[in-house]
């Protein structure tokens, strides 16, 4: 999972991108990348960090140019270092080619393998920089077919901004697992993973770019193709239960709205009436809340969360992980102690962090803890771009539900159906990618490619 936006036509370009990755910050923050393109000069800057970090004032002026593209990240391939921060840019006789990336490509060795063979020297080790070797290796001097020839030989999920010179390109893969829109904000079009970032720069949200869709922008013109034969719909239902800010529109639809009716659907089939509701901020509160007026429960904040502290599910070490899940969250005894609660979370992926909350719930005060989750268990690698990668790292992996309970140490554990979770979707339900808690991938993934990522 990352966060892309792109700003083509606009005099400003760098300053926009630098405010909209703000608004993209909890998609990662490992580190954070601007490239902008003046008409005869590549800008840029990157670093390690959060966006608050890597940028100063010296450094976003630094971005001069019309049409720019940024980037924050968190890894899912690819080690953490300074070469690996996109966007990646190489200088070419095709011209200046820069390309940010959010998704995990599937064939990555294959292609990789293949290109060196023939001679490609790759200088880090991620799979986006794959793309920049594919369109410079592509025969012709057409953009449009080089970028096709390029994309048609990826699999796995991708949403692409990319910059070729002054040319602003947005593509999605044919399934769909990533989201991408389209904005305008004055006559400048914008590119971005999520809404959120239209908002902040005031930008009107126009659509998503759909499945397998090329879009060509330029400084007087927006060019849309769609060159792949159509592919059953894959999109990240993750996406809603955890990763998108609720104030977006991801795929068409609101986060915060579904978030809601998947606390709704939770409590309709595993409701408990305890004496209080509390969720663990701030991605299960959303469920929370509508787990609660379902019930007629009292919903209360029985944790506060320290909102300088980032997030745990996407820092790469366990160790530091531990550590700030202590720091992040503190609770409110008076409202705890002697209480039934109903922790409601909206996933449990390795179970540290929910075994250390609920032992914070208990030494509280609380009288019973018991959990609800809003999705099903995760018990699958994601090949897709989630950072579960290995069954070993879940919890839910050869655990039953009550084995899961006794190890976060609760009094009762339930989680949503898949059928539940579906249904709480304002989409149909053969849209989503749900392999994460099926098993059932929506492409074919090879058994090297399974192999590397178990190993990681």
């Amino acid at each position: 999972m990352c966060g892309i936006i792109g700003i083509s036509n606009h005099k400003d370009a760098g300053r926009l991108s630098y405010l909209g990755l703000y608004a993209l910050q909890h998609r990662g923050e490992e580190s954070a990348g601007i490239v902008a393109f003046n008409g005869s000069k590549i800008n840029y800057h990157k670093g390690m960090g959060l966006v608050c970090d890597v940028f100063d004032e010296r450094s976003i002026n630094i971005l001069k140019g019309s049409v720019a593209i940024g980037h924050v990240r968190y890894s899912t391939t690819g080690s953490s270092h300074m070469q690996n921060i996109q966007p990646f840019y190489v200088g070419h006789k095709k011209g200046h080619i820069i390309i940010a990336h959010n998704g995990n490509l599937t064939n990555t060795v294959k292609l990789r393998n293949r290109m060196e063979h023939q001679g490609s020297i790759f200088q880090t080790t991620m799979d986006s920089e794959i793309i920049t070797h594919l369109m410079v290796c592509s025969r012709g001097d057409d953009l449009k077919n080089n970028v096709i020839s390029a994309l048609s030989q990826l699999e796995g999920a991708y949403s692409f901004a990319m910059m070729v010179n002054d040319v602003l390109i947005g593509a999605r893969d044919p399934h769909g697992f990533r989201p991408l829109c389209l904005g305008k904000v004055d006559e400048a079009y914008v590119l971005a993973s999520e809404t959120c970032a239209l908002d902040l720069i005031n930008a009107k949200y126009i659509r998503d770019i759909e499945p397998g869709e090329i879009v060509f922008i330029t400084k007087n013109n927006i060019e849309s193709i769609k060159p792949f034969a159509k592919k059953k719909h894959a999109i990240c239902i993750f996406e809603y239960i955890y990763f998108a800010r609720p104030d977006s529109n991801i795929f068409d639809k609101n986060v915060y709205l579904t978030r809601k009716q998947l606390g709704k659907n939770l409590a309709k089939e595993s409701g408990i009436l305890g004496d209080v509701v509390m969720p663990i901020p701030d991605s299960g509160s959303y469920a929370a809340m509508g787990y609660a007026q379902e019930l007629g429960v009292p919903l209360e904040m029985g944790m506060i969360r320290n909102h300088y502290v980032g997030r745990t599910f996407i820092q790469p070490s366990q160790v530091i992980r531990d550590f700030r899940v202590k720091v992040k969250l503190n609770p409110i005894r008076e409202v705890l102690a002697g209480k039934t609660v109903v922790i409601v979370e909206d996933s449990i992926v390795r179970g540290t962090t929910s075994r250390i909350r609920v032992k914070t719930v208990r030494e509280a005060g609380a009288k019973e803890v018991h959990m609800r989750v809003s999705c099903p268990p995760i018990k699958f690698p994601c090949f897709y771009g989630i950072d579960f990668p290995t069954k070993k790292e879940l919890i839910a992996t050869g655990r039953s539900v009550d084995g899961i309970r006794k190890s976060i140490g609760l009094d009762s554990l339930n989680y949503l159906s898949v059928e539940g979770m579906v249904k709480s979707m304002f989409l149909p339900g053969n849209e989503f990618c749900t392999a994460c808690f099926t098993g059932k991938y929506p492409t074919k993934v090879s058994r090297r490619a399974s192999k590397n990522m178990l190993e990681k």
